[in-house]
């Protein structure tokens, strides 16, 4: 993968297809063509997968268009408006947060949990897409289902602070969310966080903290440990 580097054009790979009777692919060409002339660009590489179809295999590209920039992988139709935005986002924690918030809502959580498991520490961008007052109610759900596909692993375990950090987020459906998912860390560290929300202000929070530590209980977190933790977190 070709990284930006200060100060200069990021490269670009392109795969498309010829004869596709669908516009996307030489949409998407033109734009990039004309950020190239722009300088937005530094160096376009295209390839026509038609041609070179192992390209596209050895990539796991399945669908075209496809466009590399940085870290970012993106298919099907992008205007110029979003191809200057990808090409305006950085390799960084909010970034990457764009990023996984297009795939969840492309329905590619599987590639979401492939990049999380190659790169743990990508999973503190997944965090703060949780706690965006804008993230949809189908992006949250993605989020969800990638933490308890890699539930009790170092990258899970890794954002219990975070995680517990939006236990007192100012919205209670990011609360609420934030206590089930600490039940994938499957460690004593979330415990006090989920002790805290049982006297949350809303109801629903309450319920799902208690509910997140009788899960914690029936994982086998070690029951002294656990009355340790609750008991220094105060009571309910």
């Amino acid at each position: 993968m070709t990284h930006a580097v200060a100060g200069k054009p990021p490269d670009v790979l392109f795969l498309m297809a010829s004869g596709c009777p669908c516009p996307h692919c030489s949409n998407v060409l033109q734009g990039l063509t004309q950020l190239v002339h722009e300088g937005t660009i530094g160096r376009l590489e295209v390839v026509n997968v038609t041609a070179f179809p192992d390209r596209a295999e050895v990539l796991g590209v399945d669908t075209i268009p496809w466009v590399r920039i940085g870290p970012f992988e993106l298919e099907g139709m992008l205007s110029l408006a979003e191809l200057r935005e990808w090409l305006g986002r950085k390799d960084n924690e909010e970034g990457m947060a764009a990023y996984f918030e297009y795939l969840l809502a492309s329905g590619r959580r599987e590639k979401v949990v492939r990049i999380v498991r190659r790169q743990p520490e990508r999973m503190s961008a997944l965090i703060r897409l949780l706690g965006g007052g804008k993230t949809t109610l189908h992006v949250r759900l993605g989020i969800g289902a990638v933490l308890e596909e890699l539930q009790g692993t170092e990258a899970v375990r890794s954002v219990v602070q975070e995680l517990g950090r939006l236990t007192t987020h100012g919205d209670a459906r990011v609360r609420g969310d934030a206590c089930y998912l600490l039940t994938f860390t499957h460690t004593t560290e979330a415990v006090p966080y989920l002790t805290a929300c049982r006297q949350d202000l809303d109801k629903d929070v309450r319920e799902i903290a208690k509910e997140a530590l009788e899960v914690l209980r029936a994982d086998g977190v070690h029951p002294a440990l656990m009355k340790s933790a609750i008991r220094q977190a105060g009571p309910p």
